[in-house]
C-alpha cells in the first residue's frame, strides 16, 4: 500500500517499486527521477520469474531539498502508468520501534547499545515486558518502561494494552527481543509485516525451550538464528535473516547458548536495520532482500 511522502523531507529519498514486470520500468522510473533533477546514488533490481513480478529500491539525492509535493505527483504518475505499489521515504527520519522482551536480555541490551550509539536509525518509545526484570536497566537508558503480565486468562485485556501503546506511540514496528510469549492470531493478522521475532535457531529445526541442549544431544554440527515476520502461523513467517556458526563435539551445551546469543543479537540487528532502511520486500511467505 503505498504512502504519502512525508512533510520536510530532506536532500535524500528512497523509493521502493513492486509490481508487475514489463519492459521500461527502470526507465520510467529514472527519467521521472532525472527530471525532477535527482541524482541516483544506489539502485538494486529484481525480476522475479516465479512470480512474473519486478522489484525496486532506488536511493535517491538531489542538490537542494527535495520537494515533497512534486516527488509525490511524480509517484502517483508512476503508480498509474506502471501498475505497481511505489512509494517513497525519507531515510533520515527515525523508525519508531516499539521493543519487547521477557526474561532473556542479551537482544534487548544490543538493540539498546545499537540505538544508543546510532547503528540503528531508530527511536525506541518504549519497551514492553511480561516481567520487571528489564526496568531499571531499560529506564537508565530514558526510555519507559510498561510491564504488561501476561496470563493465558488475561491475554486478551495484556494484548489490548499493547494495542493502546502502539496507538500512544505512533508504533511502525514491534521487535520481539526473546519475548516468550505466543500473540493470538488476532494480534498477528492486524500487524502484517510489522512484527519481527528473533528464533534461536536455524528455523524450523530445534523448536522448544531449550533449543540448545537439543543441539547438543543431537551432536549438532552447526547452529544458528532466524529473524523473519511474525504471522498466525507460529515461527512459520516470512525469513528476513539468518546466522549460523559451525560447532563440534567439544563444546558444552552453555558454551553453545552463548554462541548462539552472539548469533540471535547479529542476525535481529540486521534484519531490523533492512527493515528500517527499506530494503525488504515481504510478498506472501517469501522476502527479497536488497543488500
Amino acid at each position: 500500500m503505498s504512502v504519502p511522502v512525508p512533510s520536510g523531507l530532506g536532500r535524500e529519498a528512497v523509493l521502493t517499486l513492486s509490481g508487475p514486470d514489463r519492459r521500461g520500468i527502470v526507465h520510467a522510473v529514472t527519467g521521472a527521477m532525472v527530471g525532477l533533477d535527482l541524482n541516483i546514488i544506489d539502485s538494486q533490481q529484481f525480476g522475479d520469474p516465479s512470480t512474473g513480478e519486478f522489484h525496486l529500491r532506488m536511493h535517491l539525492g538531489g542538490d537542494e531539498p527535495i520537494d515533497p509535493q512534486t516527488l509525490e505527483a511524480a509517484r502517483a504518475g508512476l503508480v498509474e502508468q506502471l501498475g505497481a505499489d511505489v512509494d517513497v521515504h525519507d531515510p533520515h527520519e527515525p523508525h519508531r520501534l516499539l521493543i519487547m522482551v521477557s526474561k532473556q536480555g542479551h537482544v534487548l541490551n544490543d538493540l539498546l547499545f545499537r540505538v544508543r550509539t546510532g547503528q540503528l536509525n531508530v527511536v525506541v518509545p518504549a519497551v514492553v515486558s511480561n516481567h520487571e526484570d528489564f526496568r531499571e536497566e531499560v529506564e537508565w537508558h530514558g526510555i519507559p518502561f510498561h510491564h504488561v503480565p501476561v496470563t493465558k486468562e488475561t491475554k486478551p485485556q495484556a494484548e489490548a494494552r499493547l494495542r493502546e501503546i502502539i496507538a500512544a506511540e505512533r508504533v511502525e514496528t514491534v521487535a520481539l527481543a526473546r519475548y516468550m510469549q505466543v500473540l493470538s492470531q488476532e494480534m498477528c493478522t492486524d500487524f502484517p509485516g510489522r512484527i519481527i521475532n528473533i528464533h534461536h535457531s536455524l528455523l524450523p529445526s530445534f523448536k522448544g525451550a531449550r533449543p540448545y541442549s537439543q543441539a547438543h544431544d543431537r551432536g549438532v554440527k552447526v547452529i544458528g538464528a532466524t529473524a523473519h515476520y511474525v504471522t498466525a502461523d507460529l515461527d512459520e513467517g516470512p525469513i528476513i535473516e539468518q546466522d549460523f556458526r559451525r560447532v563440534d563435539h567439544r563444546m558444552s551445551p552453555e558454551q553453545l547458548a552463548r554462541t548462539g546469543q552472539e548469533l540471535e543479537a547479529m542476525a535481529f540487528a540486521r534484519a531490523l536495520r533492512w527493515h528500517v532502511e527499506r530494503r525488504v520486500v515481504l510478498r506472501g511467505r517469501r522476502t527479497i532482500v536488497f543488500d
